[in-house]
This record gives C-alpha cells, sequence and structure tokens, in this order.
C-alpha cells in the first residue's frame, strides 16, 4: 500500500495496532485519540484515507463526516465502532462513509478495504450535502428499539446490504425462518428511506383478491411502500394481481418488498410462486439469518431484551456468566422471537438481580417441552415419551402464533429425537458401533451413515453390560 492514513481512536491499543499493520504495509500513518486533531489534519491536506471510531472523547465520528465531505471532497473514511446495531451502519452509510466495520474488527479485512479505498482514489461525492444525518435521526427512535443488534458477520453483512438498497426504487425480497424479523427489516427499510414521509402499507391477500383491492392498496400506498408478507403462500389469483400492480404505470408507484420463509426458487418449481412474479420481486434478496447461525449474539440480544424490560416496568435484571451458555446451546426454533419471550419472562420472574443459569435451564426446558432441569441435570418429574414430545410439539406451534413453522418440519423433529437417541446408545454401549447398531435394531452401514448425517462424536470407553 501506498499513502497515508489518518487514524482516530480514543483506544490506545487499536491506534498502535492499527498503525504498526498499516506502517509495515508502507502506508505513512497520523495517529490521535480527539476528532479535533483529526479535523486539523484533514483541513490541513494531510491524509488519503481516514479511520476513524464513532465515539470519541470530543465527538462523535459519524457526525464529522460531512464537514470531512466539504474540506476533502472524495475523501475516504472508514468508520468503525463498538455500537453494532442496524443504525450504525445505516447513519454510516447515510453519512456517506466509504467503509464500516464493527469492533471488534478483523484487522487483515480491514487492511483489505483500506488499500481498495487508496487504490480507488475516490472521485467527489459529499460535496454540497447539507442533511447526511437527517434522515436516519428522524427515525432513530423507532429503530433502535428493533431487535436488530448483532457483531457476528452475518448480521454486519445484512446491515451493509440494507444500508445500500434502503435508497432504491428496485423490488425487494426478504428470506429467512419464522421470528427473524423479516417484517421488523422490511419496516427499518421504510423508516430509514426517502420514502419514509409516505406510508408504509401490508397488503393482506383478502386485499388484492377484492375486485378493487390493487387500486385501492396502491391509492392508499401513495408511492410509499407496499408489504407482501409470506408471498408464496399468497393464492395464485392475488400472486397475479400482484404482477399487474407492479407493471402497472405512473409516479405514484410504491416500493414493493416481499417476505418468504420458503426457499422462492423451489416454491417456483413446485408452482407455489408464479413464474413472472418470482422474476419481478426477487430483484434484490435480503437472508436473514437464524439465531443459531448468529450465537454469539445472543448476549448482545439478551441484555438488549433485559434492558426493554426494565424500561417496560420490569426489575433490574442482568445474566450470570454461566447463565449464557445455555442459551447459546439452545436451537431457537422460534428464533429471536422465542429468545425475547425467554428473557422477559427470566426478567419478571428470576429470584434476584442476577439470573441464574437454573433459572434459565428451566425456562428453557419448558420452551423445548421437556422437563425443567435441575442444576445436576436430573429432570424433577418424569412422564412418558410420547407425552413429552406432544408437549413439545404443541409449545412449537403456539410459539408460532397464528403462523405455520417454516417448512421441513417432520425432518427438524426426527432429528432432535434421532440425535440423541444415537448419542445415548453410544455412550451406552460405550462407542461400539456393532454394539449399538444392535441395541437399536438398525444396520451397522446405517447406524455409520446417521453417524456422519448427525456429526456425532463417537468416543471408545467400558461398555455398559
Amino acid at each position: 500500500m501506498d499513502g497515508t492514513v489518518l487514524v482516530a481512536d480514543d483506544d490506545r491499543t487499536i491506534r498502535t495496532v492499527l498503525t504498526q499493520a498499516l506502517t509495515r504495509a508502507g502506508c505513512k500513518v497520523h495517529a490521535t485519540s480527539s476528532l479535533t486533531t483529526l479535523m486539523r489534519w484533514v483541513g490541513e491536506g494531510k491524509g488519503d484515507v481516514v479511520i476513524s471510531d464513532v465515539m470519541m472523547p470530543d465527538g462523535n465520528g459519524l457526525e464529522m463526516l460531512p464537514k470531512i465531505a466539504e474540506d476533502r471532497p472524495g475523501l475516504p473514511v472508514i468508520v468503525i465502532s463498538a455500537q453494532n446495531t442496524i443504525m450504525t451502519a445505516i447513519k454510516a452509510a447515510e453519512a456517506e462513509a466509504y467503509d464500516y466495520l464493527p469492533k471488534p474488527f478483523d484487522l487483515p479485512e480491514l487492511m483489505k478495504r483500506t488499500a481498495k479505498a487508496l487504490s480507488e482514489k475516490r472521485s467527489p461525492q459529499g460535496a454540497g450535502r447539507t442533511e447526511p444525518l437527517s434522515q436516519a435521526d428522524t427515525v432513530g427512535e423507532s429503530a433502535e428499539d428493533l431487535p436488530l443488534v448483532g457483531r457476528t458477520e452475518v448480521m454486519q453483512a445484512l446491515y451493509r446490504l440494507v444500508a445500500r438498497v434502503m435508497n432504491t426504487d428496485i423490488p425487494l425480497m426478504i428470506t429467512g425462518e419464522s421470528g427473524t424479523g423479516k417484517s421488523l427489516i422490511a419496516r427499518s427499510i421504510h423508516d430509514l428511506s426517502d420514502r419514509r414521509t409516505l406510508p408504509f402499507v401490508r397488503a393482506e391477500a383478502a386485499d388484492l383478491i377484492a375486485l378493487d383491492g390493487p387500486a385501492r392498496l396502491l391509492n392508499e400506498a401513495r408511492g410509499g411502500t407496499l408489504l407482501l408478507d409470506e408471498i408464496a403462500d399468497l393464492p395464485e389469483e392475488a400472486q397475479a394481481r400482484v404482477v399487474r400492480m407492479m407493471d402497472a404505470p405512473g409516479d405514484r408507484q410504491p416500493r414493493f418488498i416481499a417476505t418468504s420463509q420458503e426457499n422462492l426458487a423451489a416454491a417456483m418449481e413446485a408452482g407455489k410462486l408464479r413464474q413472472d412474479l418470482y422474476y419481478r420481486i426477487s430483484g434484490t434478496e435480503l437472508a436473514v439469518p437464524a439465531l443459531r447461525a448468529r450465537v454469539d449474539d445472543i448476549p448482545l440480544l439478551c441484555a438488549h431484551f433485559l434492558t426493554r424490560a426494565e424500561n417496560e416496568g420490569a426489575p433490574h435484571r442482568q445474566l450470570g456468566e454461566t447463565a449464557r451458555e445455555p442459551l447459546r446451546q439452545f436451537p431457537w426454533p422460534g428464533n429471536v422471537r422465542q429468545l425475547e419471550n425467554v428473557v422477559r419472562r427470566l426478567a419478571l420472574t428470576a429470584r434476584s438481580e442476577e439470573i441464574t443459569v437454573e433459572e434459565v435451564q428451566s425456562a428453557l426446558g419448558a420452551q423445548s417441552g421437556g422437563e425443567p432441569v435441575a442444576a445436576g441435570g436430573a429432570p424433577l418429574s418424569t412422564e412418558k415419551l410420547s407425552e413429552s414430545v406432544a408437549r413439545h410439539l404443541q409449545r412449537y406451534f403456539d410459539l408460532h402464533g397464528d403462523m405455520l413453522p417454516p417448512p421441513g418440519l417432520y425432518a427438524r423433529i426426527l432429528r432432535e429425537v434421532e440425535t440423541p437417541l444415537i448419542e445415548i446408545s453410544l455412550a451406552m454401549t460405550g462407542g461400539n458401533q456393532a454394539k449399538c447398531a444392535d441395541l437399536l435394531g438398525i444396520n451397522r452401514n446405517t447406524l455409520r451413515k446417521k453417524i456422519t448425517d448427525l456429526d456425532i462424536e463417537v468416543t471408545r470407553r467400558r461398555k455398559l453390560m
């Protein structure tokens, strides 16, 4: 790399690490803990790239971006921040930051993006901006209430994609399991976009099928946003009318956003989704990750929900260190919505300020349909397996309210039963696969395949006779 990098961060360790890494890469580096100093350097014409933290002792780094753009049009600014919410990414994009990375950041990734910024020699884009943050500020309070927080890479990638597409007119498809927050993301995109002063309308199947339904919806949206929830579940007639709505000319055409739990390509192949609708609505796809794909965000989400509960009148509560692990290990079929329900219940029922591991295990036992589990792992009561499974399934459906769970329930339930059955059988036979296959009454090759497919670890030890 060749160029001068200005680094602004109040953490001395970060300044040292970045200075050493960038210097070794061939850059000149000026590092400071003060935004005032950074702005003086920018005004003096120093630097080819800026790397700045958001929260600094003497100000907010994002609020400096318009001034940097005014003084030095085209100077790339890479924002780094420990405030790992969707609003930080959105505000960074609206303030025309060159790039955004969450803390703790991956140093090689930051170096790669810095090299890219230096090589591009960006053309001026920021001149003339007068209200870079006003769009986000108008909805900041409501958007911050959304459970869209996380520092995992899958969530950061989602934030960056939201920031890129929110002010475009192309149709948007948001996919993900039930409880991941698809509709919330659709609403936040509208509230943060340049259509935020226009209506946000949710289209129901009955509205689309009614004789004057499409015209009424378009008139109600008035160029705002029209949300089509679970688009693959719409009847054929409703889907045909959506196609005609999307093709209708006019200056007040709304932005179309659809959500779906299903794989739309598979739904189209199965005849559940019209081909012409699929090609129109899938202009850009946002895939919302399941909670089990970002377990490192669970402590962050729990803190968010506990704070929300406290603000609504619940006692102050916090998770003990050991209480977090059962939450990380739970499969969360209901995703973030289910986690919020569990945490809010714990906020009300915990006996002391610190929520214990036993309280978490008891709450999760109720969620999974099993018995509450004591600290030693023994059930507090017994019941028939069929009764336990029936209770588990009923609560699983209850978690989804008036919506059905994601497709593939049969395979998921069998897997949940099959995995512990094989694991415990292997443990009881000392890891002897021949004896375990005989115990289960299945072929040994079948057992081997299931061990591989279910990613079961086999440990050899003394057999139980």
